[in-house]
């Protein structure tokens, strides 16, 4: 499995209608969270948050927001803040304009929030230029590093060392809130959290302007 933990600035310049991270002088990160709502993942997350008094956005699958509703209620209570990640986690590169966009408004429907991040980082340029207009008013959000916990080839560890080599002020950092990321966020999360807080960073919630 091929992916980029670093995102290289050359891809941010080809794709500027993304978000890659934000622009800062303070002491700021802002991790994410892929693929929730789920009971137990989610829940975990939630519950080491709490321990840093860390904030984050949590990019939701439609279908696990229906499901798991109480879940994606909690986010938004203690905090934190949603986004769309599509309604049943599409590849826009292997998906019709008309089907992928049609699912973005499906899961819209439950999801209130500005942002969007396509699942596998993958959409046209055609589906995100639609998803600024005013059907939509999509902010499509990517990243500064990829964690790799999705990765079973991995080791915890690695998934950890990933994140605190290259996370810098202002980074837009991925982590997944799922059964399959588990082994790998059970054991970077409250490291890297502890290891930032330590360092006088603060972890917030992607802005809304």
């Amino acid at each position: 499995m091929f992916y980029l933990v670093k995102t290289p600035s050359l891809l941010k310049k080809l794709y500027p209608e993304c978000i890659w991270n934000m622009e800062t002088k303070e002491n700021e990160i802002y991790l994410t969270f892929d693929d929730g709502p789920h009971p137990q993942v989610t829940q975990f997350v939630l519950d080491e948050l709490k321990k840093f008094n860390a904030k984050a956005t949590f990019f939701c699958i439609g279908k696990n927001v229906k499901e798991h509703f109480d879940i994606y209620k909690q986010i938004i209570s203690e905090g934190h803040r949603p986004g769309n990640h599509t309604f049943n986690h599409l590849n826009g590169w292997k998906t019709a304009d008309k089907k992928y966009l049609d699912d973005i408004k499906q899961a819209a429907d439950i999801i209130d929030s500005p942002f969007f991040r396509p699942p596998y980082g993958r959409a046209t340029k055609f589906q995100m230029k639609a998803l600024q207009e005013d059907k939509f008013q999509l902010k499509t959000i990517m990243w500064d590093v990829l964690s790799g916990d999705f990765d079973e080839k991995i080791t915890p560890e690695n998934c950890y060392l990933n994140v605190v080599k290259y996370a810098k002020a202002g980074s837009i950092i991925v982590f997944h809130d799922s059964l399959k990321a588990l082994p790998r966020l059970q054991y970077a999360l409250p490291l890297v959290l502890r290891f930032f807080s330590e360092k006088g960073f603060v972890f917030k919630v992607l802005p809304f302007s």
